[in-house]
């Protein structure tokens, strides 16, 4: 078994990640002391992982229960929660309770959403079991639920009490999840790590679970370093938004069907697009990083069927009425004027990098 410990230093909420190899089914849920364990699931993991786990949690003696939501982005609403959550009441889930996130970055989101509001806030373990979870959405704190409106309107911050990735389960996966965590891990060294970038460029296709090992613990790290530093996103942790602003429209466009690491990928070639319009990247970047996104077989380009500047509109971001963006000035850092890292964009500019 192969382990390496990342740390998230935040004073009395710091955790811990644990990136490794068949450490997963090793772990002790005893040291959580936790009066009742809540395994939230998803349809695709439930028999992968999940049940494993739950006999392993009851076979240390703790008292455990699980529940399943239907795979997919569509579970992640507010109704879902409201019906776990009655679920964990009548089972009598209590203040010392706690739950485990087993599952990709909708279960991560919704279970830790849960947990951060069911009664004023319970415990979290993510058990993140795909490569975009593992890269991304497990370290944070990120929690949130969708609207009709759009992506991860509802939501808390609420850092986990641990994070376990065991990226021997990324073998389940098919080609078209790797897919989707390759273009999160593009957009850190896009953003934040040339050397990482040319690590991808070198790698791309290898599926070993050395490289997994060095890639997920590599992106861990830049993103702990990142949430120390600005937990709430006041500003530095706008850096992780890079590809979201457009990405978070083509998701709503297309009503949640497309994967979020697809709609990242090509997110990322029409914000980096915008960079090169406005003078702050030069073209011979956006080609690189468009050639790595369509080496992992992501598509870079979209041809959009509504109009994802009003769905731009809605992002987190934006104030004043003015959509803000993160912008690549080179590969492996961003744009930044005064300790300020989003800026915002005119819709002619915008519109200009969407029909290119």
């Amino acid at each position: 078994m192969i382990m390496e410990k990342i740390k998230v230093d935040l004073g009395q909420r710091s955790y811990e990640i644990e990136v490794g190899c068949g450490n997963l089914f090793q772990t002790n849920f005893t040291k959580f002391n936790a009066s009742k364990i809540a395994v939230i699931t998803d349809s695709n993991v439930r028999g992968l992982f999940a049940e494993k786990l739950l006999e392993l949690i009851k076979s240390q003696g703790v008292n455990a229960q699980l529940f399943e939501v239907p795979a997919g982005e569509k579970s992640k609403n507010p109704m879902q929660v409201i019906e776990i959550a009655r679920e964990m009441v009548r089972n009598n889930f209590d203040t010392k309770s706690m739950v485990v996130a087993v599952g990709g970055g909708v279960v991560g989101d919704l279970a830790a959403f849960i947990a951060s509001v069911y009664k004023r806030g319970i415990k979290v373990v993510h058990v993140p079991t795909t490569l975009i979870a593992q890269v991304d959405s497990s370290i944070g704190g990120k929690t949130g639920v969708d609207l009709p409106e759009g992506k991860n309107l509802v939501g808390t911050f609420y850092q986990p009490s641990k994070v376990i990735i065991d990226v021997g389960v990324l073998k389940t996966l098919p080609a078209a999840e790797l897919k989707n965590g390759l273009a999160e891990a593009i957009k850190y060294g896009m953003s934040q790590d040339e050397e990482l970038f040319e690590f991808l460029e070198q790698n791309v296709g290898n599926a070993s679970p050395e490289f997994f090992l060095k890639l997920v613990s590599w992106c861990c790290s830049i993103k702990a370093r990142v949430v120390e530093r600005d937990e709430r996103e006041s500003e530095l942790r706008k850096v992780l938004n890079y590809g979201h602003t457009v990405g978070h429209a083509i998701e709503a466009a297309e009503l949640y069907e497309i994967a979020h690491g697809a709609a990242v990928g090509i997110g990322m070639n029409y914000e980096a697009r915008i960079a090169v319009l406005l003078g702050v990247l030069k073209e011979a970047d956006l080609r690189r990083q468009n050639e790595l996104i369509e080496k992992t077989g992501l598509q870079a380009k979209y041809s959009a069927k509504t109009d994802l500047i009003e769905l731009m509109k809605r992002d987190k971001k934006n104030k004043l009425d003015k959509i803000f963006f993160v912008l690549p000035n080179a590969v492996g850092s961003v744009k930044t004027e005064n300790g300020k890292i989003a800026f915002p964009v005119e819709e002619e500019t915008i519109r200009k990098a969407l029909e290119q």
